[in-house]
């Protein structure tokens, strides 16, 4: 029988490794808790006098660098000069060459938001009237490249070693003590040690590339390296790291000292231990609410010792998960029920925390109800909710067979006098036969002294190989004791039944830690629909200060969803000067959150249902990230005109908008 469950868990465990690296690699690039809210100019608009300077504002403070802002000209040339600097609250800007021609501009952005997320993107103005430009930013993204994909294997791998480490010295300590002497427990642990520092060094390497150039040459950067210390995100790095060596040392003493310790004294050292690695735990934890999401924000005061909170509850619960899994498939110690008994009910408490402290996070996070399904963040989290349910459900059947592996403990238990009785019978015959034995070994040493005196040489030699043939028959003897002892182990129906439901628990565990890991990086919904928000009360304002002047040109937004994967956005369409012959036509595309973003086709149609005119087909020219631009299109007269756009994300996904709009 376990024969054939080995390579059944080598063949899961392969299997939800290889999902776990699908859901990091089709993450995609991090998106930020920072989001830009707003811009002067604004985004899109048409300026008479060009600006001194450009600003933008965000949803939340942001770390500058030298290039941070650029502004670009129609050639790709930079027209800022000096540094970046911030205008107030959370609004930065940079200075630009006075006199700029008239022509179409390009701002990008590359910053740090708060919670330690890099945060870019591009917009375009022009001066003047619009012009063909050269510039292209569609492959600058924030976080991306290979570099992006080794931060998050890399974050990946910190979870994970921090659950392990925490949960399996959790597990020992309060559950199963004498796996403090079992190799594989040991190994276990450790591996959790090692894994923490390894990924810990490789973000703070990674760091500097990531928030920055994003190329694999700057990971080596000194420069960088010494940037990277002064944020807060390297001092909570360094600050892990230290915690780190305080863990090694609760280590060395859990599967040193501890196990060699008599009861009285072990019982005092568990509770130093105890204290002890609760303390360094949750330092380790405060590592990352001190610098991600739960630092900013709504309630960061209170948000911070939360997520810490949360962190130890899912390190308790999915660690010492592992750990058990651990002691049931490779330990040679067979693991009590009571042991099995204690751990479930500190995973039952890990559970209670964890769905109080993940209510109050989603609450914080979300903000509203529709951003369940309206955000990514959310749609995110409704995944992780399914996966703890169906970790819940699992772990009530694993409950199950524990009560029933007590209860057959408990029965062998009663059964145990009797075999005490019968062994205690076989003892004292054995030991009658051993007294005859001896009174007739003694006669015939008596009757056969001188013979034995003669052969004492050819005796010991015989009595010598006795002795190494009894020592390896006794090796052998313990070795098919041993395989004896794990055949009707591994026999037990409840023991085999509990084996199946922490291995199922344990292969949720690792898909769910996939899916937090994304969603750590993961802009929070209700910074992607306050970002929203503000996006549209911009644009609303920027079309009513365009009509209020007199310029003629018509602006309209229409939301669309293609129903496939990135399919949700706003399209916006700018007719200028919205009259009867030549007209100059821009077409922007934004997600959500209002980020411009390219998608592979977009066409645009004009009817006049009143006089049965058109459609007329347009077909407008990509420009930059987002943007697409036609110019002389013709109207051939006025009227209340339907303006049809077909957008397509993907090579099946497509819809068509629609609004209409007086011309003319």
């Amino acid at each position: 029988m376990t024969q054939t469950i080995a390579p059944r868990v080598r063949t899961l465990v392969l299997l939800l490794l290889a999902t776990a690296g699908l859901l990091l690699t089709t993450a995609g690039p991090a998106s930020a808790h920072a989001a830009l809210t707003g811009s002067d100019p604004q985004q899109g608009v048409v300026v008479d006098k060009a600006p001194d300077q450009v600003s933008l504002t965000f949803s939340e403070q942001v770390a500058l660098s030298n290039d941070s802002l650029r502004v670009l000209d129609p050639k790709g040339k930079a027209v800022q000069q000096g540094k970046p600097f911030e205008v107030g609250g959370t609004t930065y800007g940079v200075k630009v060459h006075s006199g700029l021609p008239d022509g179409t501009y390009t701002v990008t952005y590359q910053v740090v938001s708060a919670d330690s997320h890099p945060v870019s993107g591009a917009f375009t103005f022009s001066v003047g009237a619009p012009s063909v430009t050269s510039v292209s930013v569609s492959g600058e993204t924030a976080g991306g490249g290979v570099v992006g994909w080794l931060y998050g294997f890399g974050r990946y791998l910190s979870y994970a070693g921090f659950i392990v480490l925490v949960g399996g010295g959790a597990f020992v300590l309060a559950c199963w003590q004498r796996g403090a002497g079992v190799r594989p427990m040991q190994r276990f642990v450790v591996g959790g040690w090692l894994t923490l520092t390894s990924a810990t060094l490789l973000l703070l390497l990674l760091r500097g590339s990531y928030t920055g150039s994003g190329k694999v040459a700057d990971i080596f950067d000194l420069d960088l390296l010494g940037n990277v210390l002064q944020t807060k995100a390297g001092a909570a790095l360094v600050s892990r790291l230290l915690l780190l060596a305080a863990a090694a040392l609760f280590i060395s003493v859990l599967f040193g000292a501890y196990d060699k310790r008599e009861a009285e004294e072990k019982r005092d050292l568990t509770f130093g231990l105890a204290i002890g690695g609760t303390v360094v735990a949750a330092g380790l934890a405060a590592s990352w609410a001190m610098a991600e999401h739960a630092s900013v924000g709504l309630q960061a005061g209170i948000a911070m010792p939360v997520d810490v909170l949360h962190l130890l509850a899912v390190a308790t619960w999915l660690g010492g998960l592992s750990a058990l899994l651990v002691a049931l498939y490779r330990s040679q110690t067979p693991i009590e029920s009571a042991a099995v008994g204690r751990f479930s009910q500190v995973a039952f408490g890990s559970v209670v925390a964890l769905v109080a402290t993940g209510v109050y996070q989603s609450w914080r996070q979300l903000g509203s109800w529709s951003a369940f399904t309206g955000t990514r963040y959310g749609q995110l989290l409704l995944v992780k909710i399914g996966l703890v349910a169906v970790l819940v459900g699992i772990a009530y059947i694993s409950r199950r067979w524990t009560a029933q592996l007590a209860d057959t403990v408990v029965r062998q238990g009663k059964r145990a006098p009797q075999k005490e009785r019968v062994a205690a019978n076989a003892s004292g015959s054995a030991k009658s036969a051993k007294e005859a034995g001896g009174a007739e070994s003694g006669a015939a040493k008596k009757d056969g002294g001188r013979k034995q005196t003669g052969g004492a040489k050819k005796a010991g030699s015989a009595q010598g190989d006795g002795s190494k043939r009894a020592a390896q028959l006794a090796r052998q003897q313990a070795a098919m004791d041993t395989a004896r002892q794990k055949r009707t182990r591994d026999a037990d129906p409840h023991r085999f039944g509990l084996r199946r439901s922490v291995l199922a628990e344990a292969g949720v565990a690792v898909v769910l830690l996939a899916v937090t890991t994304v969603l750590t990086q993961t802009e929070p919904g209700r910074t992607e629909e306050e970002a929203k928000a503000a996006t549209s009360a911009a644009s609303s304002s920027s079309s009513s200060s365009s009509a209020q002047a007199g310029s003629g040109a018509v602006t309209l937004d229409m939301s669309f969803d293609t129903g496939g994967t990135d399919g949700k956005g706003v399209v916006t369409v700018d007719v200028d000067p919205a009259r009867v012959g030549g007209n100059e036509m821009h077409v922007y595309v934004q997600r959500p959150n209002g980020r411009a973003f390219d998608i592979p086709e977009v066409k645009v149609a004009l009817t006049l249902e009143a006089k049965k005119i058109g459609p007329l087909a347009i077909t407008p020219d990509h420009i930059t990230t987002g943007h697409w631009s036609a110019s002389n299109v013709q109207i051939p007269m006025a009227g209340d005109w339907k303006i049809a756009v077909t957008v397509r994300t993907s090579d099946i996904d497509q819809t068509t908008v629609s609004k209409n709009a007086q011309i003319g």
